[in-house]
């Protein structure tokens, strides 16, 4: 790491967000009386007489709205320095774990944003959609191999979508079996909330699995769980602890011993990108975030992608209709009598996937392996800066991401969140914290493959000053933010009760 690095809050061309706390007043109130950006020519009074005639009398209001005056430039500026205090990607480093909040390229952006994919309509003729109906096809071709699942669907509109539609498949399998009685699905205690969450939405069971000494799946406990009841097993794999899952061979063959399918998480699909297909290693079903791995935007509770990968066997219950090509067209196909159904409109959120059709096709085999190869790589970088300034719970090596365990500066009056505070402070998002439950005051750190070395350096420059601020001087970081427009709020009441709006 480079010694030289200084960290301090600055306000500079190259951080503009961080900058002296001010009153709020004077970030909103600019309404001056008289001031204009625009001025409507008079109406006259027959225009006047004839609104009054068109509107019922009681929507008409017996005042004018009291309305900010304020000048045109006074506006841009406002909404201008608002979005610079916006913390994402395309403004400062995101080490959200588990959440892959990387920068993804802008020419997918405008790829996706071409006339012909959002100037369509979902019962235009298949003749006239072609294009896109390729790319679907195409797209669902690349994560089946890459994946080893070549029964793929890129319905699903998020992960967790992707779990419940999964499990759905899985359902309707047994129930063609007759087994409709396996209602129970296996979750280790590394899984991520989401998994138990699904399984009750479709009508299973989950039961909780503790992992053994090394953050992993324990064997023990798995065959003591397993049963003639249980559905599936659900492994993340590499898990939430940033650890691969290195006997899972043997996992999915006790699994499948018991008649049991193995569910595979792929949240963290990131880390093992063209080096490792699930397949392979035994999973029978999965999901993937193309807003996490492939080139997708998180944001906004719904626009993200979650695509699901199975087994031949289990192919016949996906979600209907299928995109087939036959005879140099492209068509979909609907006469799929043990399908589950569609779950979504049309095919699924048509943008992302036309986004990561335009990443897959770029990168090609040896760019999306080299993905992978990064996001380890600069984990194992991060982690090897921090680990002797903080505790690493299982061992000096990851994969994609890593969590620390704080309890060492929660002995000196520093806990967790106040380390996530602080690093606000020097114009960095906090990492996820709390999570995974099974370790105390957890910060999960996530680089991902896309920063590089120098921004690698700067955040493990300022989580160390954190470390010796804890030591040295534990007020410094617990009272942080102090230099961002809103000091630290209750987030519990801001959870519970909201102010959306700007008071009168």
């Amino acid at each position: 790491m480079n010694k030289n690095i200084q960290i301090s809050p600055l306000f500079d061309d190259d951080n503009p967000r961080v900058q002296p706390r001010v009153d709020t007043a004077t970030i909103f109130e600019k309404s001056v009386p008289g001031r204009r950006g625009f001025s409507l020519a008079a109406e006259s009074p027959d225009t006047d007489e004839a609104v009054k005639t068109a509107i019922p009398s009681q929507a008409l209001r017996a005042n004018a709205p009291a309305l900010p005056e304020v000048s045109e430039f006074s506006v841009v500026r406002h909404f201008t320095h608002l979005s610079m205090r916006t913390l994402g990607v395309d403004t400062v480093f995101y080490p959200l774990g588990s959440c892959t909040m990387k920068y993804n390229p802008k020419i997918n952006e405008d790829v996706a944003s071409l006339p012909g994919f959002v100037q369509t309509h979902p019962e235009q003729p298949e003749s006239t959609i072609q294009g896109i109906l390729q790319a679907y096809h195409d797209l669902a071709h690349a994560l089946g191999e890459l994946t080893g699942l070549p029964g793929v669907s890129l319905q699903p509109a998020a992960g967790a979508h992707g779990e419940f539609t999964a499990l759905l498949v899985l359902k309707a399998y047994f129930e063609q079996r007759g087994e409709s009685h396996r209602n129970k699905v296996i979750i280790p205690d590394t899984a991520h909330g989401t998994n138990p969450a699904s399984a009750i939405r479709c009508g299973l069971e989950p039961v909780e699995m503790k992992s053994d000494s090394r953050g992993r799946v324990s064997l023990e406990a798995l065959k003591e769980k397993l049963g003639p009841d249980t559905a599936c097993v659900m492994i993340t794999n590499p898990n939430t602890l940033g650890l691969f899952e290195d006997r899972i061979g043997e996992v999915a063959k006790i699994i499948h011993g018991a008649g049991a399918l193995l569910y595979m998480d792929g949240a963290n699909f990131n880390a093992i990108l063209g080096r490792v297909r699930p397949g392979d290693f035994g999973a029978d079903l999965m999901h993937i975030n193309l807003h996490k791995t492939f080139s997708v935007p998180h944001g906004g509770g719904g626009p993200g992608s979650g695509p699901i990968c199975v087994r031949d066997f289990l192919a016949p219950f996906l979600p209907s209709p299928h995109v087939v090509h036959e005879d140099g067209q492209y068509s979909l196909k609907t006469d799929l009598p043990h399908s589950i159904g569609k779950v979504r409109a049309f095919l699924g959120n048509v943008n992302n996937v036309i986004r990561s059709y335009a990443y897959v096709t770029q990168l090609g085999g040896d760019g999306l392996r080299q993905v992978g190869d990064h996001a380890v790589l600069n984990a194992n970088y991060l982690l090897a800066l921090l680990a002797g300034r903080y505790d690493i719970p299982f061992g000096r090596r990851c994969m994609h991401e890593f969590v620390i365990n704080a309890s060492k500066q929660k002995s000196q009056g520093v806990k967790a969140t106040d380390i996530a505070k602080k690093l606000l402070d020097y114009g960095f998002h906090p990492p996820t914290t709390y999570f995974p439950l099974i370790v105390p005051e957890a910060l999960m750190i996530e680089p991902t493959e896309t920063e590089n070395r120098e921004m690698l350096d700067l955040f493990a420059a300022a989580m160390i000053e954190i470390a010796r601020l804890a030591a040295t001087d534990a007020t410094e970081v617990t009272a942080a933010p102090q230099t961002t427009p809103v000091s630290r709020m209750d987030e519990l009441a801001a959870a519970r009760q909201p102010v959306v709006a700007w008071p009168d």
